[in-house]
């Protein structure tokens, strides 16, 4: 009987670590939390509304809805065009927050931000980044140009062709006629 048991025990223990040892892996976070399913191992979510999370460890709860995943995380997300690097992650399904920490950096369609922390706000689609103590957040964004924008001023030749004077609007003064000084008198002849 006491063999049994511990039988029983050492199965039931293999099968609570079985989860434990697919997620760090690699999990793909549906929206919602799908029960802390794990996913098959792929090149990438078979879902486009998925987002694919990657990391050493990787640990779930279904009560809570919390993921967190530590050391070389790696998040992708195609239904938004984004993917990122940290050392570790916390999702937050049911306030729709993943809050990303240590050595961020975020790619989004051709725009980059780094930071200590970020937290990204899914359902609202918005980033907010923290830096290292004593540092600033990076961020470059791309600026499309718009079909409706003025047209870029025209370039100021660096060497201009001289400018003609303008025409005087007035006559010409009439023309100078050498005075003599007083009390000399003409030459005579």
């Amino acid at each position: 009987m006491l063999s049994k048991l511990r039988s029983i025990s050492t199965r039931f223990s293999l099968l609570l670590l079985l989860p434990i040892a697919t997620f760090s892996t690699g999990i793909t976070l549906p929206s919602a939390i799908a029960a802390s399913q794990p996913a098959p191992a792929s090149s990438g979510p078979q879902n486009p509304q998925a987002m694919q999370l990657k990391a050493n460890v990787t640990e779930a709860n279904a009560k809570t809805g919390v993921v967190v995943a530590r050391g070389n995380v790696q998040i992708n997300y195609p239904a938004r065009k984004i993917q990122a690097t940290a050392a570790q992650a916390v999702y937050f399904s049911k306030e729709g927050r993943i809050v990303l920490s240590g050595d961020v950096y975020i790619l989004q369609e051709g725009n980059s931000l780094r930071g200590e922390t970020v937290t990204y706000l899914v359902n609202e689609g918005r980033f907010v980044a923290l830096p290292e103590q004593n540092r600033q957040v990076e961020a470059i964004y791309l600026v499309p140009e718009t079909a409706n924008a003025a047209p870029a001023p025209a370039p100021v030749p660096v060497n201009p062709a001289p400018v003609k004077p303008a025409k005087m609007p007035f006559p010409t003064a009439p023309k100078a006629v050498p005075v003599k000084p007083a009390g000399e008198s003409s030459p005579k002849s």
